[in-house]
Protein backbone atom coordinates (compact mmCIF):
# COMPACT_ATOMS: atom_id res chain seq x y z
CA UNK A 1 0.00 0.00 0.00
CA UNK A 2 1.37 3.56 -0.55
CA UNK A 3 1.70 5.90 1.96
CA UNK A 4 2.69 9.67 1.64
CA UNK A 5 4.31 10.47 4.83
CA UNK A 6 3.93 13.90 6.04
CA UNK A 7 5.78 13.47 9.40
CA UNK A 8 8.39 10.24 9.74
CA UNK A 9 10.70 9.69 12.98
CA UNK A 10 13.83 7.70 12.20
CA UNK A 11 16.00 6.13 14.96
CA UNK A 12 14.42 9.61 17.16
CA UNK A 13 15.49 10.00 20.86
CA UNK A 14 13.85 12.79 23.11
CA UNK A 15 14.45 14.56 26.21
CA UNK A 16 16.60 17.15 27.52
CA UNK A 17 19.66 18.43 28.26
CA UNK A 18 23.28 17.14 26.85
CA UNK A 19 26.39 15.49 27.95
CA UNK A 20 26.27 14.34 31.37
CA UNK A 21 23.11 16.30 31.91
CA UNK A 22 21.28 14.83 29.10
CA UNK A 23 18.22 12.97 30.41
CA UNK A 24 16.51 10.87 27.55
CA UNK A 25 12.55 10.18 28.01
CA UNK A 26 12.03 7.91 24.66
CA UNK A 27 15.08 6.33 22.55
CA UNK A 28 14.64 5.24 18.69
CA UNK A 29 11.43 5.44 17.94
CA UNK A 30 10.86 4.92 14.45
CA UNK A 31 7.21 5.78 13.63
CA UNK A 32 5.08 7.82 10.81
CA UNK A 33 2.19 9.81 10.07
CA UNK A 34 0.35 9.66 6.68
CA UNK A 35 -1.00 12.97 4.89
CA UNK A 36 -4.78 13.59 6.14
CA UNK A 37 -4.17 11.38 9.46
CA UNK A 38 -5.67 12.09 13.10
CA UNK A 39 -3.74 11.00 15.40
CA UNK A 40 -4.41 10.91 19.17
CA UNK A 41 -0.93 10.52 21.57
CA UNK A 42 -1.71 9.09 25.13
CA UNK A 43 -0.28 8.44 27.91
CA UNK A 44 -0.31 9.58 31.93
CA UNK A 45 1.63 12.77 33.09
CA UNK A 46 5.23 12.60 32.93
CA UNK A 47 5.45 10.23 30.06
CA UNK A 48 6.96 12.48 27.47
CA UNK A 49 3.55 13.51 25.25
CA UNK A 50 4.74 17.66 25.32
CA UNK A 51 8.43 16.55 24.90
CA UNK A 52 7.39 14.59 21.72
CA UNK A 53 5.34 17.76 20.11
CA UNK A 54 7.26 19.88 20.70
CA UNK A 55 10.41 18.16 19.72
CA UNK A 56 8.33 17.44 16.08
CA UNK A 57 7.12 20.96 15.84
CA UNK A 58 10.53 21.79 16.19
CA UNK A 59 10.57 23.84 19.25
CA UNK A 60 12.96 21.41 21.25
CA UNK A 61 16.01 20.09 19.88
CA UNK A 62 16.24 16.05 19.62
CA UNK A 63 19.10 14.18 21.39
CA UNK A 64 19.49 11.99 18.71
CA UNK A 65 18.03 10.29 15.39
CA UNK A 66 16.38 12.74 12.55
CA UNK A 67 12.36 14.08 12.20
CA UNK A 68 11.69 14.34 8.84
CA UNK A 69 8.67 17.04 8.03
CA UNK A 70 7.14 16.56 4.30
CA UNK A 71 10.47 15.28 3.22
CA UNK A 72 12.94 17.45 4.68
CA UNK A 73 14.32 16.98 7.97
CA UNK A 74 13.43 19.60 10.18
CA UNK A 75 16.68 21.84 10.94
CA UNK A 76 16.61 22.18 7.33
CA UNK A 77 13.54 24.60 6.85
CA UNK A 78 13.88 28.18 7.41
CA UNK A 79 11.25 29.46 10.32
CA UNK A 80 9.26 31.01 8.20
CA UNK A 81 8.90 28.26 5.51
CA UNK A 82 8.41 25.90 8.44
CA UNK A 83 5.74 28.35 9.77
CA UNK A 84 3.81 27.46 6.40
CA UNK A 85 4.13 23.71 7.54
CA UNK A 86 3.82 22.75 10.45
CA UNK A 87 1.29 24.74 13.01
CA UNK A 88 1.49 24.06 17.24
CA UNK A 89 -1.13 24.51 19.89
CA UNK A 90 0.62 24.44 23.51
CA UNK A 91 -1.67 24.14 26.25
CA UNK A 92 0.46 27.03 27.68
CA UNK A 93 -1.46 30.14 28.13
CA UNK A 94 -0.42 33.36 26.35
CA UNK A 95 -1.80 36.72 28.52
CA UNK A 96 -2.47 39.34 26.13
CA UNK A 97 -4.17 42.64 26.97
CA UNK A 98 -5.94 44.93 24.83
CA UNK A 99 -5.81 42.92 21.22
CA UNK A 100 -8.73 41.30 20.37
CA UNK A 101 -9.85 38.49 19.35
CA UNK A 102 -10.14 39.04 15.06
CA UNK A 103 -6.28 40.07 15.77
CA UNK A 104 -4.95 37.74 17.54
CA UNK A 105 -6.31 35.10 14.85
CA UNK A 106 -4.64 37.16 12.21
CA UNK A 107 -1.63 36.37 13.80
CA UNK A 108 -1.77 32.98 12.30
CA UNK A 109 -1.35 34.44 8.84
CA UNK A 110 1.94 36.11 8.97
CA UNK A 111 4.03 33.46 7.43
CA UNK A 112 1.96 34.34 4.47
CA UNK A 113 2.01 38.37 5.02
CA UNK A 114 4.40 40.18 3.83
CA UNK A 115 7.44 41.90 5.86
CA UNK A 116 4.79 44.47 6.73
CA UNK A 117 2.11 41.99 7.86
CA UNK A 118 -0.27 43.77 5.80
CA UNK A 119 -3.31 41.61 5.60
CA UNK A 120 -5.28 40.76 1.97
CA UNK A 121 -8.54 39.47 1.40
CA UNK A 122 -7.37 36.15 1.02
CA UNK A 123 -6.20 36.32 4.68
CA UNK A 124 -9.57 37.82 6.05
CA UNK A 125 -11.19 34.95 4.43
CA UNK A 126 -9.05 32.56 6.50
CA UNK A 127 -9.95 35.16 9.79
CA UNK A 128 -13.01 34.81 9.39
CA UNK A 129 -13.43 31.02 8.52
CA UNK A 130 -11.23 29.88 11.20
CA UNK A 131 -13.82 32.21 13.66
CA UNK A 132 -16.85 30.22 12.18
CA UNK A 133 -14.83 26.85 12.39
CA UNK A 134 -14.25 27.04 16.35
CA UNK A 135 -17.95 28.96 16.34
CA UNK A 136 -16.50 31.99 17.87
CA UNK A 137 -17.48 34.26 15.09
CA UNK A 138 -19.60 36.56 17.83
CA UNK A 139 -16.82 36.88 19.88
CA UNK A 140 -14.62 38.28 17.02
CA UNK A 141 -14.73 42.00 18.58
CA UNK A 142 -13.83 40.74 21.78
CA UNK A 143 -10.86 40.94 24.09
CA UNK A 144 -9.35 38.06 24.51
CA UNK A 145 -7.57 38.48 27.75
CA UNK A 146 -11.84 38.79 28.53
CA UNK A 147 -12.77 35.51 27.58
CA UNK A 148 -13.33 32.63 29.84
CA UNK A 149 -10.70 29.93 29.82
CA UNK A 150 -12.76 27.44 27.56
CA UNK A 151 -13.14 30.41 24.65
CA UNK A 152 -9.49 31.09 24.83
CA UNK A 153 -8.78 27.55 23.82
CA UNK A 154 -11.19 27.90 21.06
CA UNK A 155 -9.61 30.89 19.70
CA UNK A 156 -6.17 29.79 19.84
CA UNK A 157 -6.70 26.62 17.86
CA UNK A 158 -8.51 29.38 15.26
CA UNK A 159 -5.62 31.19 15.42
CA UNK A 160 -3.53 28.00 14.30
CA UNK A 161 -6.44 27.34 11.47
CA UNK A 162 -5.64 30.45 10.24
CA UNK A 163 -2.16 29.60 9.82
CA UNK A 164 -3.89 27.41 7.03
CA UNK A 165 -1.09 24.85 7.48
CA UNK A 166 -0.74 20.75 6.20
CA UNK A 167 0.02 19.46 9.39
CA UNK A 168 -1.74 20.73 12.96
CA UNK A 169 0.22 19.65 16.46
CA UNK A 170 -2.01 20.20 19.32
CA UNK A 171 -0.69 19.13 23.06
CA UNK A 172 -4.02 18.99 25.24
CA UNK A 173 -6.70 20.88 22.82
CA UNK A 174 -9.72 20.12 24.62
CA UNK A 175 -8.07 21.32 27.60
CA UNK A 176 -10.40 23.66 29.77
CA UNK A 177 -13.56 22.59 27.54
CA UNK A 178 -16.64 21.39 29.46
CA UNK A 179 -17.69 17.92 27.89
CA UNK A 180 -19.78 19.00 24.89
CA UNK A 181 -17.08 21.33 24.06
CA UNK A 182 -14.63 18.49 24.15
CA UNK A 183 -16.59 16.65 21.87
CA UNK A 184 -17.26 19.49 19.40
CA UNK A 185 -13.35 20.03 18.85
CA UNK A 186 -12.26 16.47 18.56
CA UNK A 187 -15.16 16.42 16.12
CA UNK A 188 -13.73 19.25 14.27
CA UNK A 189 -10.56 17.74 14.35
CA UNK A 190 -11.61 14.89 12.46
CA UNK A 191 -13.30 16.67 10.06
CA UNK A 192 -10.35 18.88 8.96
CA UNK A 193 -8.63 15.49 8.58
CA UNK A 194 -11.15 14.48 5.81
CA UNK A 195 -12.23 17.33 4.78
CA UNK A 196 -9.68 19.17 4.37
CA UNK A 197 -6.63 16.22 4.32
CA UNK A 198 -4.92 18.25 7.35
CA UNK A 199 -2.44 16.09 8.91
CA UNK A 200 -3.06 16.60 12.65
CA UNK A 201 -1.20 14.76 15.75
CA UNK A 202 -3.03 15.89 19.53
CA UNK A 203 -2.08 14.71 22.90
CA UNK A 204 -5.29 13.76 24.95
CA UNK A 205 -5.75 12.47 28.26
CA UNK A 206 -9.99 11.66 27.42
CA UNK A 207 -9.64 8.02 26.17
CA UNK A 208 -13.07 8.48 25.03
CA UNK A 209 -12.92 10.71 22.64
CA UNK A 210 -9.29 9.66 21.48
CA UNK A 211 -11.07 5.88 20.88
CA UNK A 212 -14.29 7.83 19.04
CA UNK A 213 -12.01 9.88 16.57
CA UNK A 214 -8.56 8.98 16.26
CA UNK A 215 -7.37 6.93 13.11
CA UNK A 216 -4.33 5.65 15.21
CA UNK A 217 -3.57 6.32 19.08
CA UNK A 218 0.45 6.73 19.79
CA UNK A 219 0.38 4.99 23.30
CA UNK A 220 3.34 5.74 25.68
CA UNK A 221 3.59 3.52 28.48
CA UNK A 222 6.78 2.77 30.92
CA UNK A 223 9.10 4.98 28.31
CA UNK A 224 7.73 2.65 25.13
CA UNK A 225 5.75 4.00 22.50
CA UNK A 226 3.54 1.21 20.86
CA UNK A 227 1.39 2.31 18.06
CA UNK A 228 -2.29 1.28 16.51
CA UNK A 229 -5.77 1.58 15.63
CA UNK A 230 -7.81 1.93 19.15
CA UNK A 231 -9.63 -1.07 18.45
CA UNK A 232 -6.16 -2.87 17.77
CA UNK A 233 -4.84 -1.66 21.17
CA UNK A 234 -7.92 -2.17 22.94
CA UNK A 235 -7.61 -6.04 21.40
CA UNK A 236 -4.27 -6.70 22.32
CA UNK A 237 -4.42 -5.45 25.54
CA UNK A 238 -1.95 -2.41 25.32
CA UNK A 239 -4.46 -0.03 26.57
CA UNK A 240 -5.29 -1.98 29.53
CA UNK A 241 -1.82 -2.80 30.53
CA UNK A 242 -1.56 0.84 30.42
CA UNK A 243 -4.41 2.58 31.93
CA UNK A 244 -6.10 -0.51 34.16
CA UNK A 245 -3.46 -0.48 37.58
CA UNK A 246 -4.80 -0.73 41.44
CA UNK A 247 -8.92 -0.43 41.43
CA UNK A 248 -9.14 0.49 37.95
CA UNK A 249 -10.37 -2.28 35.30
CA UNK A 250 -11.64 -2.10 31.71
CA UNK A 251 -14.94 -3.42 29.86
CA UNK A 252 -13.28 -4.46 26.46
CA UNK A 253 -17.04 -5.18 25.18
CA UNK A 254 -17.89 -1.45 25.86
CA UNK A 255 -14.55 -0.03 25.75
CA UNK A 256 -14.61 1.68 29.05
CA UNK A 257 -12.88 1.86 32.38
CA UNK A 258 -14.51 1.43 35.43
CA UNK A 259 -14.22 0.84 39.38
CA UNK A 260 -15.07 -2.68 40.26
CA UNK A 261 -17.84 -2.55 42.83
CA UNK A 262 -18.95 -4.96 45.67
CA UNK A 263 -22.54 -6.40 45.65
CA UNK A 264 -24.90 -6.41 47.87
CA UNK A 265 -28.35 -7.16 48.16
CA UNK A 266 -30.08 -9.13 44.88
CA UNK A 267 -32.46 -7.54 43.17
CA UNK A 268 -34.55 -8.77 40.18
CA UNK A 269 -35.05 -6.30 37.77
CA UNK A 270 -37.87 -6.94 34.80
CA UNK A 271 -38.50 -5.12 32.29
CA UNK A 272 -36.89 -3.73 29.10
CA UNK A 273 -36.17 -0.46 26.99
CA UNK A 274 -33.64 2.55 27.80
CA UNK A 275 -35.40 3.04 31.34
CA UNK A 276 -34.93 -0.72 32.22
CA UNK A 277 -30.82 -0.15 30.85
CA UNK A 278 -30.57 3.11 32.71
CA UNK A 279 -31.68 1.55 35.71
CA UNK A 280 -29.82 -1.35 35.91
CA UNK A 281 -26.45 0.83 35.40
CA UNK A 282 -28.01 2.45 38.58
CA UNK A 283 -28.70 -0.31 40.69
CA UNK A 284 -25.15 -1.73 40.02
CA UNK A 285 -23.82 1.68 40.88
CA UNK A 286 -25.51 1.38 44.33
CA UNK A 287 -23.91 -2.04 44.70
CA UNK A 288 -26.87 -4.34 44.77
CA UNK A 289 -26.66 -7.38 42.95
CA UNK A 290 -28.93 -7.32 39.93
CA UNK A 291 -30.27 -10.22 38.37
CA UNK A 292 -32.08 -9.30 35.37
CA UNK A 293 -35.62 -11.13 34.36
CA UNK A 294 -35.81 -13.29 37.44
CA UNK A 295 -38.12 -13.21 40.55
CA UNK A 296 -36.74 -12.78 44.07
CA UNK A 297 -37.80 -11.32 47.03
CA UNK A 298 -36.72 -7.69 46.35
CA UNK A 299 -37.60 -7.08 42.71
CA UNK A 300 -38.39 -3.75 40.59
CA UNK A 301 -40.35 -4.14 37.73
CA UNK A 302 -39.81 -0.93 35.59
CA UNK A 303 -42.92 0.07 33.44
CA UNK A 304 -41.51 2.00 30.53
CA UNK A 305 -44.87 3.22 29.48
CA UNK A 306 -45.96 4.70 32.30
CA UNK A 307 -42.39 5.75 33.08
CA UNK A 308 -42.54 4.63 36.42
CA UNK A 309 -40.56 1.91 38.59
CA UNK A 310 -41.97 -0.69 41.23
CA UNK A 311 -40.22 -2.02 44.06
CA UNK A 312 -41.78 -4.86 45.54
CA UNK A 313 -39.74 -6.02 48.79
CA UNK A 314 -40.96 -8.62 50.96
CA UNK A 315 -44.55 -8.58 49.25
CA UNK A 316 -45.00 -5.01 50.21
CA UNK A 317 -45.15 -2.84 46.41
CA UNK A 318 -44.03 0.51 46.19
CA UNK A 319 -44.45 2.66 43.09
CA UNK A 320 -41.47 5.68 42.06
CA UNK A 321 -41.75 8.48 39.59
CA UNK A 322 -37.84 8.65 39.47
CA UNK A 323 -34.58 6.31 39.64
CA UNK A 324 -33.66 8.68 42.45
CA UNK A 325 -37.06 7.71 44.43
CA UNK A 326 -36.46 3.95 43.47
CA UNK A 327 -32.71 4.54 45.27
CA UNK A 328 -34.05 5.96 48.71
CA UNK A 329 -37.24 3.46 48.55
CA UNK A 330 -34.44 0.52 48.35
CA UNK A 331 -31.92 2.28 50.68
CA UNK A 332 -34.44 1.92 53.12
CA UNK A 333 -34.59 -2.11 53.14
Amino acid sequence: MSIEKNISLESLSIGYGSGSKRKSILSNLNLFIRKGELLALVGSNGSGKSTLLRTISGLQAVLSGEVIIEGKRIDAWSRKEFAKIVAFVSTEWIHISNLKVRDLIALGRYPHTSWFGNLKTEDHKYVNEALEMVGMSHKAEDYFNELSDGERQRIMIARTLAQDTPIIVMDEPTAFLDLPNKYEIAHLLFRLSREKGKTILFSIHDLNIAMKEADRIWLINDRQLIEGAPEDLILNRELIKAFAVNNLEFDISSGEFFVPRKKGISIALLGSGERFDWTKKALERLEFDVDCNKSGETTVLVDDLNKQWIATINNNSVTCNSIYELSLTLKQF
